[in-house]
């Protein structure tokens, strides 16, 4: 990912920090830590909300 994608992407962090964590720590991140973030926190968006991924789940 190019510099400015990664600004870009640690910008809306910045503006809007997941939960548990705070602008300052999103600022802090290495971009290395900014993009698996990035990867978790979207990595279910494709899901339908009735489809689970395959895997083991403890309920």
């Amino acid at each position: 990912m190019d510099p400015k994608q990664l600004e870009e992407l640690r910008q809306k962090y910045i503006k809007n920090p997941p939960e548990g964590m705070t602008a300052k720590l999103v600022r802090n991140m290495t971009d290395s830590d900014l993009l698996d973030m990035h990867y978790f926190l979207i990595e279910d968006d494709d899901l339908d909300e009735d489809e689970l991924e395959e895997g083991f789940y403890i309920f």
